[in-house]
């Protein structure tokens, strides 16, 4: 059969982007659908707009801290709609970027809305393509819980990053990294901000230690905590938002955001149509190929609920095309992928947690080390940064690295590189610290915590 394409793309998002290219790149005959904006959730809606956003909010602690080193700082003020308005304008250049990316790499780019209609068949709007192979890439999407009046009142990720005015108080639904970021960008900004979640403790999932310490920083920073708490309803009130908790109280504040967790973009797509196996999130199964339940149909990135991080979705769009394109059949590895929590102070771990460990390995070492980071010595701040080595007992290797404090993603980064090379704590005992530095205590943790 000849089909229009060798492979059809569905979602121009960073993974999608990715494989079209490489497999254009390879030889092969390229279309990428896409409904909105080239670029996906992380360069529209996620990633990109958020930190650009994080960077924004920052600067109120900066101004507070240069005063213990004789700057005379006043801040009048912040001019919300010029924030947005520049943000907008980089997620313009960045859009153009990957339109320019696909142009110059062949692909053809097909604006609408694609629906699968066979192993080898898309709809998009009134025309159907073929192709030999289909790549679904559709990312996730935000869900919000059905609360009485939460759906009307309440604002997404998507929409908090496009508000047209600053508000005044914002309560944030939710504990995972999407609620503590944005937790963190708006009361950097001077909002009264309220964070409510239904654990004891913000991040599940995320190492206890680093569980604590973030609820910690979080409250350290003016961020108002309610644990243990659900929203029972959320009712209009003069123009506010009256959202009463689990536990009897009623705030009113200028917005709700909720932020409770993400699910695959399937919805529609005509993917069970098909006869492609979806999961109970609605995530498409897939083997450690990225192929489907049909043989002709595969998926990468969030809309499979493996590890949702741009970069994972970028490797498994890559790895896919060389696979099927490049004759250099290969597979991404899950494991030891770094993260970064863009909290204020942010967060960052690479390997397993301490339970994680304790569960896998017979004996594990751990070591940790809090202590006030060396700026703090002068601006009088007293939030501390905090380290976490694991270490399978037997064997030294280093499996589990967690941090609490400034540049904790930058520094991660690193020691992901370490950890995904085996390296065992001795080897970081044998490492020269970089000093005077945070990093530095990385290498030079030497007592086991008690």
């Amino acid at each position: 059969m000849a089909f229009d394409f060798d492979l059809i793309v569905i979602g121009a998002g960073s993974g999608g982007v990715r494989a079209s290219r490489i497999s254009a790149g390879h030889g092969a005959r390229v279309a990428v659908i896409e409904e909105s904006r080239p670029g996906g959730t992380c360069v529209i809606r996620g990633c990109v707009p958020k930190k650009l956003l994080m960077y924004g909010s920052a600067f109120s602690a900066d101004a507070a801290d240069a005063a213990g080193y004789g700057w005379q700082v006043s801040v009048d003020g912040h001019d919300w709609p010029a924030l947005i308005a520049a943000k907008d304008a980089e997620l313009d250049r960045l859009e153009g970027i990957y339109r320019s990316l696909l142009k110059n790499a062949g692909v053809e780019l097909i604006e609408g809305r694609g629906v699968v209609t066979g192993p080898n068949s898309v709809n998009v709007g009134d025309r159907e393509l073929t192709a030999e192979r289909i790549l679904v890439a559709t990312g996730g999407w935000p869900q919000i819980p059905d609360v009485p009046g939460l759906a009307k009142h309440a604002i997404t990720s998507n929409e908090a990053l496009d508000l047209a005015e600053r508000p005044d108080s914002v309560l944030v639904y939710g504990a995972g990294y999407i609620a503590v970021e944005f937790a963190s960008i708006f009361n950097g900004f001077g909002i009264e901000t309220h964070l409510v979640y239904r654990a004891d403790l913000p991040l599940r999932g995320f190492d206890q230690d680093i569980r604590s310490q973030c609820a910690e920083a979080l409250a350290g920073r003016g961020i108002i905590l309610h644990p243990g708490c659900t929203v029972e309803r959320v009712e209009g009130e003069n123009g506010r938002k009256a959202v009463t908790l689990s536990d009897g109280t009623v705030l009113a504040v200028s917005e709700i955001m909720a932020a409770t967790g993400r699910v695959p973009n399937t919805a529609g797509l005509g993917l069970e149509t098909a006869g492609v196996k979806l999961g109970r999130k609605g995530e498409v199964m897939v083997d450690a190929g990225s192929q489907s339940s049909v043989p002709s149909i595969y998926a990468v990135g969030d809309v499979t609920d493996r590890i949702a991080l741009t970069p994972v979705a970028i490797a498994e769009g890559h790895a896919l095309a060389d696979t099927l394109y490049g004759g250099r059949p290969r597979q991404v590895s899950h494991d030891n992928v770094p993260s970064a929590v863009f909290t204020q102070p942010p967060i960052a771990s690479v390997g397993m947690s301490e339970e994680q460990a304790a569960e896998a390995f017979d004996e594990i070492t751990v070591y940790t080390s809090k202590f006030n980071a060396m700026k703090n010595a002068l601006s009088g701040r007293t939030e501390k940064t905090f380290m976490k080595l694991i270490v399978e007992t037997a064997s030294d290797r280093v499996v589990g690295a967690h941090m609490l404090g400034p540049d904790a993603g930058e520094i991660m980064q690193g020691i992901g590189v370490a950890v995904v090379a085996g390296a065992t704590k001795a080897d970081f005992d044998a490492t020269i610290g970089i000093h005077p530095t945070a990093a530095e205590e990385f290498v030079t943790m030497r007592t086991p915590r008690g």
